[in-house]
């Protein structure tokens, strides 16, 4: 049983209260108007110090991998710098020099179709699936085969696209001779190969979203939804009216974190497609990857990754104030 310790402020009424299975007890309890300054003090020093304690690996691990970083990139962003000479501080130039490169802005546009073609596809396959399996009660089985895309390394899953949609010896090609149609190259089409990625990650996705909407819709009390279908609604309509606004916090994290995901997209275009043909599935996170690794430019390349955490800072912010993700029904 894990126990949590924390104070209640409320009508100047401190202790350590326990959480449990069952509720909240309460282990000690006190009126802070009848105890000297420090006392309070003193336990207010253990307190801090205990939470200190369990924290700091997380924040450590913050520090080093996230926040460091991310201000050494903001640096980098700032200067000349092609990894084996010092760097040179040249200002706002590499930011200059990337809103006037044509190939910077096809991958930001290459980038924002990938994320049309896979959210609304990916939203809404992960709702239908979590609704059938509501209806599904013994769906263990369903739920691991579901989740065994996502669990798959990325690169296993675009190595394993290209064999099922290879033109001469992928079963879906087969399939589609089977039924009389030629022999369809999904990765080397320019008008094909960004959607064959889009479903490729949908495939790989859609389980684990669909369980976390599964998830929500479980944690809505039965009662409610059977008391506006003994009202005469049909059960559609109870999902939309009832369901869908108790949930919405939930798909709202599941539509953010899929956003913020796709415009990541890296590891199936780097080994199915290589960016190509042409620059059909040249992603952002491609660009910056080819202009810090082969051709050199750490600060252009920084400044490139710092655009995108600006365009993920504000498209988050803006899906959350109008999904109204903080709200509940």
């Amino acid at each position: 049983m894990k126990t949590f310790t924390f104070f209640l402020y409320k009508y100047g009424i401190t202790g350590y209260y326990f959480l449990s299975e069952s509720g909240f007890y309460c282990s000690r309890r006190f009126d802070l108007s009848q105890h000297s300054p420090k006392t309070i003090k003193n336990v207010y020093t253990q307190e801090t110090i205990s939470a200190i304690f369990f924290i700091l690996p997380s924040l450590l691990g913050f520090i080093m991998f996230f926040a460091f970083p991310l201000i050494r990139g903001v640096f980098i962003s700032f200067t000349d710098w092609d990894m084996f000479n010092p760097p040179k501080f040249i200002g706002l130039q590499n930011f200059a020099a990337l809103f006037k490169d044509d190939v910077y802005w096809n991958s930001l546009w290459v980038t924002i179709q990938y994320v049309l073609w896979n959210i609304p596809l990916q939203t809404v396959l992960a709702l239908l699936i979590a609704v059938v399996m509501t209806k599904i009660k013994s769906s263990s089985l369903l739920r691991g085969t579901l989740l065994l895309p996502w669990l798959l390394p990325n690169v296993v899953v675009a190595l394993l696209a290209m064999v099922l949609l290879d033109p001469t010896i992928g079963i879906i090609n087969v399939c589609l001779k089977s039924f009389g149609f030629g022999p369809v190259n999904f990765l080397t089409t320019i008008q094909l190969a960004l959607p064959s990625i889009a479903f490729i990650n949908i495939w790989k996705f859609m389980g684990y979203n669909a369980l976390i909407v599964f998830a929500g819709i479980q944690g809505i009390p039965q009662e409610v939804n059977e008391a506006v279908i003994m009202d005469g609604a049909p059960p559609w309509k109870a999902f939309w009216a009832v369901t869908f606004p108790m949930i919405r916090n939930v798909m709202a994290f599941v539509i953010t974190t899929s956003v913020i995901g796709s415009f990541q997209i890296y590891d199936t275009v780097a080994v199915a497609t290589r960016g190509g043909p042409g620059h059909s599935t040249w992603v952002m996170n491609f660009f910056i990857t080819k202009t810090a690794f082969e051709e050199y430019k750490m600060g252009l390349a920084t400044a490139g990754a710092i655009v995108l955490f600006l365009i993920l800072v504000a498209v988050g912010f803006i899906q959350m104030r109008l999904m109204r993700a903080d709200e509940s029904d």
